[in-house]
């Protein structure tokens, strides 16, 4: 009967999980939200499917904020980390002493004492590290500065975690049994303060050390076996051992995880590791963040509405506000605000640290579920303030740039060219080098600066609206070169370039055979796709370096390049219609290698 309850409860989690991600990319929320609403719809509070159980699954789950965090480490060298030390230690501190600071004068302010306002201020100063990052992760988000800066900071917040957690038995009652028995199970119970220092910094040594001089040898000689799972076993058993040794010394097990990482980041067993490791982080964050759903309180919310959404909002306004005014002095406003969003509600660590905080008598029992409650809650909300800044960012740029007034001029060139970005810059000064002039039109403002500032002359407009054309000469040009990544923008310039300036020979760019399709159907037969060319040159490298002389690689490759632009001429003509569509690439496919076949047996007969 215990199999079938555990079979039950992981049926019931896995297909939580794949209807999560499911939601999240239909409504374009992200999985993390999904994650959340799914995991509120079956909570406690919703059908019922899991009940107060589930909490012992989230603990469990929380290792996924572990082996990411030890993913995360893996990509960050040492160096580069060094480069971090000023957000981490800069933006970090300030963000954690002025956000606490602040949240615990405001709580003073509605009554509360001085000690717990202090507890709550520390405690509601955290973020999600979790949520934050696996958000920004999948909205391309993390890699930017907004995104580099949250990191620091979340990394900074994990840090202070400890001293937190020290000093907030200090401002209770005295040690509770729970603290007790908590210190009497850690290896540095009983010794002096300066000892535990010792064996702090001692564990953190001998995880640099032992990742530099026995972790690459021990995966040197897994990796020998050429098996799989002992590598993947290797690599949770290390983690695991880690996550383990910070416990027992008082750190976090996702700092120790982290640095093990970084020790790492530069072996080349890195992206082994990380493709072992990639699916069990994700499995185990969803349900970390189904856990996280179910456990919202809403019988208490609902019963306190007023007071935690009042908190709630009071908390990301209040945070909100101290982030972005840190950011501001040194980063744009777009970025300040996507910074500050990611930040400005509560994380995982506040549900240990009100344990903590309640277990030594801080603040009582309603206090702790209303700051329970708001957390949960103000997480819950992440995802949608990450979503609504990236929205807003991308709004007000967008604005910004149709604001902005086309300064295009007829110079008489024979040829205008539409984008000047990789593609187009080639060509562009390929045919002026030459002596043929252009006129190039790009609508993104800052390349047009940029551009202008190396000396380039380009100018600002929108090709698709049909004057804009007129007036750079198309009237007297010969020839219009569209080297747009936008696939409908290019159509609607075709269709112009058609209705007022049919005398104009185009010349397409295309991204993809899809797009060749659309640019067939307008009539075109001018196109170049991005890969083609590149493509055939490497395969000529290659069949020159296995021995086959350069004029027999050559024409191997023109021979390829002929057959395949008939293929996609004559895939174009079923691309709606998916049986035919897959028939008429097969028979392109066969035809062309029996092409091939042909050209080689005659090569063979006259080199006999």
């Amino acid at each position: 009967m215990a199999y079938e309850q555990v079979f039950q409860q992981a049926f019931i989690y896995l297909i939580a999980a794949v209807i999560a991600v499911l939601l999240g990319k239909r409504l374009a929320l992200g999985s993390v939200l999904g994650y959340l609403i799914i995991g509120a719809a079956i909570g406690p509070w919703g059908l019922h499917f899991i009940g107060h159980e589930g909490h012992g699954v989230t603990h469990f789950a929380e290792f996924g904020v572990v082996v990411m965090l030890f993913l995360i480490g893996l990509e960050l060298h040492p160096a580069m980390l060094w480069k971090m030390r000023r957000p981490v230690l800069g933006l970090g501190s300030m963000q954690v002493i002025v956000s606490a600071a602040a949240i615990a004068g405001l709580a003073i302010a509605f009554g509360l004492a001085i000690k717990p306002a202090i507890a709550i201020g520390l405690i509601l100063a955290m973020s999600s590290t979790a949520i934050v990052l696996q958000t920004l992760n999948e909205k391309g988000l993390l890699r930017t500065a907004a995104g580099q800066n949250a990191f620091a900071v979340l990394l900074f917040q994990d840090i202070a975690v400890i001293p937190i957690m020290a000093l907030l038995p200090l401002l209770g009652m005295g040690k509770s049994s729970a603290e007790t028995e908590a210190a009497s199970q850690s290896w540095m119970a009983g010794f002096p303060g300066w000892a535990q220092a010792i064996l702090v910094i001692g564990a953190v040594v001998f995880i640099i050390l032992a990742g530099r001089i026995a972790m690459r040898p021990m995966f040197h000689a897994i990796s020998k076996t050429r098996n799989r799972e002992a590598f993947t076993g290797a690599a949770l058993l290390l983690v695991i051992g880690v996550a383990l040794l910070m416990t027992k010394v008082g750190l976090s097990p996702a700092l120790g995880a982290f640095v093990a990482g970084v020790v790492l980041a530069g072996s080349e067993y890195r992206h082994e590791i990380e493709s072992d490791l990639e699916p069990i982080k994700g499995l185990l964050l969803g349900l970390f963040f189904l856990g996280v759903g179910a456990g919202i309180d809403f019988g208490y919310i609902s019963e306190h509405l007023g007071i935690v959404l009042g908190s709630a909002v009071g908390l990301i306004v209040i945070k909100g506000l101290v982030l972005f005014a840190l950011s501001k002095f040194r980063n744009s406003t777009g970025s300040s605000l996507i910074f500050s969003s990611s930040l400005a509600t509560g994380g995982e660590f506040a549900f240990v640290l009100i344990t903590l905080a309640l277990s030594a008598n801080v603040f009582d029992p309603e206090t702790g579920r209303a700051v329970v409650a708001v957390v949960a809650l103000s997480m819950a909300t992440t995802p949608l303030l990450i979503l609504g800044a990236e929205k807003w960012v991308s709004r007000e740029t967008t604005s910004k740039a149709s604001d902005r007034e086309p300064d295009v001029s007829d110079e008489g060139n024979p040829v205008i060219i539409c984008g000047f970005g990789r593609f187009g810059h080639a060509v562009g000064r390929l045919l002026r080098n030459r002596g043929f002039g252009c006129t190039v039109l790009d609508h993104d403002s800052d390349q047009v600066d940029l551009l202008r500032q190396l000396g380039i002359p380009v100018f600002y407009g929108d090709a698709s609206r049909p004057e804009l054309l007129t007036t750079a000469g198309a009237a007297n040009a010969k020839i219009l070169v569209i080297a747009l990544r936008d696939a409908e923008t290019t159509v609607k310039i075709i269709e112009n370039a058609h209705r007022h300036h049919p005398h104009l020979k185009i010349y397409l760019r295309a991204h993809s055979r899809i797009e060749a399709y659309e640019y067939l159907s307008a009539g075109e037969e001018r196109i170049y796709r991005d890969t083609l060319d590149s493509s055939l040159r490497l395969s000529v490298d290659v069949l020159r370096d296995l021995g086959l002389p350069l004029a027999a690689a050559q024409r191997a490759a023109e021979i390829f390049r002929e057959g395949d632009e008939a293929a996609v001429r004559e895939m174009a003509a079923h691309r709606h219609d998916r049986d035919e569509h897959i028939s008429a690439g097969r028979d392109a496919i066969r035809s062309l290698d029996e092409l091939m076949r042909k050209d080689l047996e005659a090569q063979s007969r006259e080199s006999a």
